[in-house]
């Protein structure tokens, strides 16, 4: 997908604005990560709502998402629509997480140029892919990362930045590394969310995380637990909770 179209994506089937994360994931940082959240429940609580996805100063695309109960589980079901060099695309993602905020499946596939869809299933640690790409052979992948609290960030589904931002540990503080996923491009990695205290906006406090890789730094600005606003600096992209 083109840098315009884009936005601030993590890692694509096209040329990005952001390139893959890293191949590998620090087991101690993982570990690390998994002793806080072990026995732990998550920061999880219902939020709906519609992002605007501007680039350059132009809307290229939205998305509208859901946070919601399902049981003991929660799921976080997004849909987005944006403009890309081929075209308009709809990607879809629906993310189920246990309580404890670790991933239990997830479904995401996307129409426009091309169709595709995958289903990944989680049995701890271990993430097995089912991919359907139109015209190809069907594919499998299985992955297993150095634990089971694994982030799910996607191409253009801007609402599972909102997710990690609740799996944050707001009380430890502090800088924090998650072993990350980014379904669409089949890429396992690593993030690093650092707190940035609280930052004036139009005469509101809002929260500020700084999401970090080799290759990116995307600010997260959150009103309380919801997500309202991303930025990219070097995308020049900027996705609005309206």
């Amino acid at each position: 997908m083109s840098r315009v179209a884009a936005g601030i994506h993590l890692a694509g089937r096209r040329a990005i604005a952001i390139a893959s994360l890293a191949a590998c994931i620090a087991l101690s940082c993982a570990l690390a990560f998994a002793a806080r959240r072990a026995g732990g429940s998550s920061g999880f609580s219902p939020d709906h709502g519609k992002f605007k996805i501007m680039v350059n100063g132009a809307q290229a695309g939205e998305e509208t998402f859901d946070l919601s109960r399902d049981g003991d589980n929660w799921v976080a079901h997004g849909v987005a629509q944006v403009q890309t060099s081929a075209g308009a695309e709809r990607v879809t993602g629906n993310l189920v997480l246990h309580p404890d905020g670790t991933p239990a499946r997830y479904d995401w596939s996307t129409q426009g140029a091309q169709k595709a869809a995958a289903v990944i299933t989680f049995n701890g640690p271990v993430a097995m892919i089912d991919l359907h790409v139109e015209g190809k052979r069907p594919y499998t992948q299985q992955f297993t990362f150095a634990s089971p609290h694994v982030a799910i960030l996607d191409n253009n589904l801007y609402d599972q930045f909102g997710v990690l931002a609740r799996l944050y540990d707001w009380q430890a503080g502090g800088q924090q590394t998650f072993p990350v996923l980014i379904p669409q491009a089949l890429t396992p990695g690593s993030v690093t969310v650092n707190p940035l205290g609280q930052q004036d906006s139009s005469g509101k406090k809002l929260e500020e995380l700084q999401v970090r890789t080799a290759d990116l730094e995307v600010d997260l600005f959150l009103d309380g637990k919801k997500l309202v606003r991303i930025v990219s600096p070097s995308a020049n992209a900027e996705i609005l909770r309206e």
